[in-house]
C-alpha cells in the first residue's frame, strides 16, 4: 500500500532553544494503525502538530499524499490529518455537543443537510448520539474526548491522529476509545496515536515507532517493544506480558508473547503438546 504520509530529515527548534525534532524521518502507510511510543521530550507532540500543518518544517520535510506540507497547503493538510489533542477542553468548546461537532463543517461552508448528515454520523461513529444535546462541560473526560473525535471524524479526514488519547481516563473508558479507534482503521482510517503506554502498543498498534530525542529510535511490528536494549534506550519498559515470559529462560522461546491473547495461544500450545 501507498504511503500517506513521508517524513524527511525533520528538524524543529522552540524559540527558547528547545530542539523537539533532530533529523527525524519516517514512513507510514495509508490504513496503517500507528503507535509512537518514546519518553517525556521525545518530540512525539511536536511531530504530531508536523503532520497537519499546526507546526511547519524549518528544515526537512512532511509530505501527505505526496505533496510537502507548506503554507500554501497547510489549510488542505487540517482537512486530510485529523487532529485529537491530548486535552479534551483545549478542543470541545461549544455550547452543545452537536454544535462542537458541527463546527467544522459549518466553517467549511457545507450544506446544511451535509452538516446535519456528518454531524450525525460522526456521532454514531463515537457512540455519542444521546448526547447530541448536552453541554460539553457537563461531560466526563472520556465522553469529551469521543466527542473531540466525533468533531475530527466530521472534516472526513483520511488520518486520525491523538496524542495520549487514553490519559486520565478510567480502564472501561480506554477500552471504549481504542475500540473505536479500531474501528475506524477497519474501515480504511490511518490511525496514529502518541503513547507511553507499552501494554497498549502492544495490543492495538500494527505499525510500532520509538522515538528518543527527536529521532526514530526503532521501528517495526509491535516485536520492537520486546528488544529490551531499544525498550531501555527509550526509558519504556516491556509490556507486562513479555515481562513475565522473560522471567521462565527454561521455557527457551522463540518468540515473547507482548498481550494476553499471544500468551493464552501459547500456553494452551504447550499443553497440547505436554
Amino acid at each position: 500500500m501507498a504511503n500517506i504520509i513521508e517524513v524527511e530529515d525533520l528538524f524543529f527548534t522552540y524559540k527558547d532553544g528547545t530542539r523537539a525534532l533532530n533529523g527525524i524521518s519516517l514512513n507510514i502507510e495509508e490504513g496503517a494503525r500507528v503507535a509512537m511510543l518514546g519518553p517525556n521530550g521525545a518530540g512525539k507532540s511536536t511531530l504530531l502538530l508536523h503532520l497537519n500543518g499546526i507546526l511547519l518544517p524549518q528544515k526537512g520535510s512532511v509530505r501527505l499524499l505526496g505533496q510537502e506540507i507548506n503554507r500554501r497547503n497547510e489549510k488542505w493538510a487540517r482537512n486530510i490529518v485529523g487532529l485529537v489533542f491530548q486535552d479534551p477542553d483545549d478542543q470541545v468548546f461549544s455550547s452543545t455537543v452537536w454544535d462542537d461537532v458541527a463546527f467544522g463543517p459549518v466553517n467549511m461552508r457545507l450544506a446544511p443537510d451535509e452538516i446535519e448528515r456528518r454531524v450525525e454520523m460522526s456521532l454514531a461513529a463515537v457512540n455519542m448520539e444521546e448526547y447530541r444535546d448536552k453541554l460539553p462541560y457537563r461531560l466526563s473526560c472520556g465522553q469529551k474526548k469521543r466527542v473531540a473525535i466525533a468533531g475530527v471524524l466530521a472534516m472526513n479526514p483520511r488520518v486520525v491522529v491523538l496524542d495520549e488519547p487514553v490519559g486520565s481516563l478510567d480502564p472501561a473508558g480506554q477500552q471504549i476509545l481504542m475500540d473505536i479507534l479500531g474501528r475506524l482503521n477497519d474501515c480504511g482510517t490511518t490511525v496514529i496515536i502518541a503513547t507511553h503506554d507499552v501494554d497498549l502498543a502492544a495490543s492495538w498498534a500494527r505499525q510500532v515507532l520509538v522515538i528518543k530525542d527527536g529521532r526514530i529510535l526503532a521501528g517495526g511490528g509491535p516485536e520492537v517493544l520486546a528488544d529490551e536494549k531499544v525498550i531501555g534506550e527509550a526509558g519504556l519498559r516491556l509490556p507486562l506480558i513479555a515481562q513475565v515470559f522473560n522471567l521462565l529462560p527454561e521455557m527457551n522461546l522463540d518468540h515473547v508473547p507482548l498481550t494476553v491473547e499471544e500468551a493464552v495461544l501459547l500456553l494452551k500450545n504447550i499443553t497440547r503438546k505436554e
